[in-house]
């Protein structure tokens, strides 16, 4: 007999502290959903659904209209018939399933997580206070500015920087094929370790990025090409073997991505999206369950948000379901 389920849920947003800047242009809040399923002897189950657009997800009206449209009971059945084309609400509705009653946490340490830097110089000051917190990896935007001079700044940070640090690029696809050229020449140049570059070019330039990752030492990883479990399976069946940054709050059915990364043993490297702990906590499970080359965890953003995070679970004023 399939249990039954009540529904209830809450959108929220979160200002960061300062604005977050990266090659889609200014975010000043972070918007979500956070959902709770009560079984029928009162146990609880917390879930998230923070979708983001123009990474592949659904937007964020697309997921409230699903929530609204939704029984007040439902089933674990209607659970897992969430179509892939809303991969936010799947991870949100399953990870909600499975934390049911658990309430277990997964605990990091900060040297286990990379920290994000600002764009730009504000990175050359932030690193510092990070380093003293435990930080060891940190990862910086690049394809924001003018590239003579992010290669300036990149310059003055890995010389700043301990040898012991690693540091990770992101270009969130906005760089052209000559730069992502003289940027990857400068990582293997470098005197500290760049673990890899994120995302060099656009989606739509796989071949490409397979080209530059057989050309240079340092390794590229997929970021926006493998956002949803559907381009991740199908990136790797056209040969991609190296980095694979997964957003769990965003790939889709939680259930479904631990039986891809069993099967094909990837080098996965767990990422946030901006999301609160309720979620962070569910993608954590994940990351500690399917990580297979102690890589740091890419979860080290609560600093950007302007305020301590709430206990949403004891502050929950909810609509449900009509």
């Amino acid at each position: 007999m399939l249990s039954n389920y009540e529904l209830s849920f809450r959108p929220i947003a979160r200002k960061f502290a300062r604005s977050l800047v990266t090659s889609y242009g200014v975010w000043e809040v972070r918007e979500a959903i956070i959902l709770r399923l009560t079984d029928t002897t009162g146990k609880t189950g917390w879930g998230e659904i923070a979708p983001i657009s123009w990474f592949g997800s659904e937007t964020l009206e697309e997921a409230l209209d699903f929530c609204r449209q939704l029984p007040k009971t439902i089933t674990e059945e209607r659970i897992f018939s969430i179509p892939d084309d809303l991969p936010a609400c799947q991870f949100g509705f399953e990870s909600a399933l499975e934390e049911m009653g658990s309430g277990e946490d997964v605990t990091i340490t900060n040297a286990q997580f990379s920290a994000l830097l600002p764009a730009g110089e504000a990175a050359l000051h932030q690193w510092r206070g990070l380093w003293e917190e435990g930080y060891r990896t940190f990862k910086w935007k690049i394809g924001v500015g003018e590239i003579a001079q992010e290669l300036k700044i990149f310059d003055s940070l890995i010389k700043s920087l301990p040898a012991s640090a690693k540091l990770r690029l992101d270009a969130n696809g906005g760089l052209s094929y000559q730069e992502a050229n003289s940027w990857l020449q400068a990582c293997d140049n470098s005197p500290i370790a760049i673990e890899f570059m994120e995302q060099p070019l656009p989606v739509e330039q796989f071949s490409q990025m397979l080209e530059l990752s057989e050309a240079y030492t340092t390794a590229i990883a997929l970021d926006e090409s493998v956002a949803t479990l559907k381009q991740l399976a199908a990136c790797y069946a056209q040969g991609w073997r190296e980095v694979f940054v997964i957003k769990p709050a965003i790939a889709g059915s939680p259930s479904r991505l631990r039986k891809f990364c069993q099967q094909h043993e990837i080098d996965a490297v767990f990422s946030s999206v901006f999301e609160t702990a309720i979620a962070r906590q569910a993608a954590l499970k994940l990351a500690t369950e399917l990580s297979r080359y102690n890589r740091a965890v890419g979860f080290g953003v609560n600093h950007l948000f302007k305020e301590e995070e709430e206990n949403w679970q004891d502050n929950f004023s909810f609509h449900q379901t009509e």
